[in-house]
């Protein structure tokens, strides 16, 4: 049984409270009912809470509307921002009955994305493609009232619940779209409920780095030059995190080599060079439990995983995963990329040489643009390992351990052996190069703006990892 009567979501414009309250609502048993103390209206703009209680009412006795959150069958709660009625934070800040969600945001993104809203008047985004664009003009004076009044309200809240001996969940909004910290909310809330996949109706408006947005980008970098918490170079990471993917892991039979796949990559040439090693089929299909009883019994081993050119890697998603109808394709996924995403593939075609190279490269371009909004959470199709970005699958594969040696796949020649030789083997095969079954036509339809497209998709991947460009 909850140890709490109502919640309060203590947040501000633009750090993500819509989409928390939707997740929030999904939970059976939990109500989130809007902006309840919003100055302007109860609850939403446009629809009516389910109480008798007007703007008047609220006003003359914000108590009341309270009471009737608290009486709400589940657990009920609101959001509240820092310019909502201040009589209902005093009420809920002293009340241990109420659970305090504290929802924050770096402050410079929400100050951006609150003039881009304000400039577009689009506020909530459900389909990417209805999204609307703008650069704001950064102003120097404007944001520092901003900050001031955001750290103001977020310093008076911790302090609150500081002399209070309370506890409030604190979540980010980089965290947002990480299932397990919402089922952790759900846990401290008291709830039995839990997500099992989130309301992903509301989509990120704009995910592209601050610097994207800015149109007077050197005079915000100078107003701020004194400032280093705000990283205004990092692309956001906006995509849902991996699991370590254990059973894809491809162990050597005798050597202690094991190989940590990263999807779409060169898992065949691996494996073959794994297989004629020891001159034994390699093993795969392994639980945490057998992975480590693997290690012990082949102590001192090497774990590696690697690298593929984003553009050759996504390439072969593509070619694997959507453009064919073979083992491992995903056909509903190709039918709902065509209808939704304007994916421009005939149903006759099947592979690269059912059609000419200009209507591949127009394909093949579609696809890069859908794993930019795919991988910025701005669909709602999964994002799947065969596209996910290395980086995230990388990170992924740190929950359980990380790779000893990160290879490239253009070096795979060199590197194999001799981390076969650091690992104490003699009489080390050579590795037999072999590209990926539809690398000519990759090589025949690339172009700069091939390259761009798979950069803005993979962002983080080339900053991380230090890719040029592909050809």
């Amino acid at each position: 049984m909850t140890k709490f009567d109502y919640f309060i979501v203590l947040a501000d414009m633009r750090t993500g409270s819509n989409f928390l309250e939707s997740n929030l609502n999904a939970l059976d048993g939990v109500s989130c009912f809007g902006e309840a103390f919003n100055p302007a209206f109860v609850g939403y703009p446009s629809n009516q809470l389910p109480f008798e209680i007007s703007l008047q009412d609220r006003e003359n006795d914000p108590q009341c509307l309270i009471d009737a959150i608290r009486a709400t069958e589940g657990l009920a709660g609101f959001r509240f921002f820092h310019d909502h009625d201040p009589r209902v934070l005093d009420i809920c800040l002293d009340d241990p009955r109420c659970a305090k969600i504290i929802l924050t945001r770096n402050t410079l993104d929400s100050y951006v994305s609150l003039k881009i809203a304000r400039a577009t008047g689009q506020w909530k985004l459900t389909n990417a493609t209805h999204a609307r664009k703008h650069r704001i003009k950064f102003d120097a004076e404007e944001f520092s009232n901003h900050l001031r009044a955001t750290q103001h309200y977020q310093l008076m809240i911790q302090r609150r619940l500081q002399t209070t001996g309370q506890a409030g969940f604190f979540i980010g909004y980089d965290d947002l779209h990480d299932i397990d910290v919402l089922n952790g909310l759900a846990t401290f809330l008291g709830t039995p409920a839990r997500l099992t996949n989130l309301d992903k109706k509301l989509k990120k408006q704009n995910p592209e780095p601050v610097s994207d947005k800015v149109s007077n980008l050197a005079q915000m970098q100078d107003a701020l030059r004194n400032l280093d918490h705000f990283d205004l170079a990092r692309t956001p990471n906006l995509e849902p995190r991996k699991g370590p993917a254990i059973p894809s892991f491809i162990a050597a039979a005798k050597s202690g080599l094991i190989y940590m796949p990263l999807r779409s990559g060169p898992d065949e040439v691996v494996s073959d060079w794994l297989a004629a090693l020891d001159q034994a089929a390699p093993l795969t299909g392994f639980s945490q439990n057998s992975l480590r009883q693997w290690q012990r019994d082949h102590a001192p081993f090497r774990r590696f995983t690697v690298l593929r050119h984003p553009v050759a890697r996504a390439h072969a998603a593509f070619c694997d995963r959507i453009l064919s109808n073979g083992p491992g394709s995903f056909p509903q996924l190709r039918a709902s990329l065509c209808k939704i995403h304007k994916l421009p593939i005939p149903p006759e075609v099947t592979s690269p040489a059912d059609y000419d190279d200009a209507a591949h490269a127009e394909a093949f371009f579609v696809f890069l643009h859908f794993l930019r909004n795919n991988l910025s959470g701005q669909t709602g199709i999964r994002v799947d390992a065969a596209w996910a970005s290395q980086l995230s699958l990388l990170q992924g594969m740190a929950q359980f351990a990380l790779p000893d040696a990160v290879l490239r796949e253009e070096n795979l020649a060199h590197d194999l052996p001799a981390l076969a030789i650091q690992s104490g083997m003699t009489n080390i095969p050579p590795v037999q190069v072999k590209r990926h079954r539809y690398a000519d036509k990759l090589d025949k339809i690339y172009d700069p703006t091939i390259e761009a497209a798979a950069r803005d998709a993979y962002a983080r991947d080339y900053e991380s990892f230090g890719f040029g460009a592909w050809r």
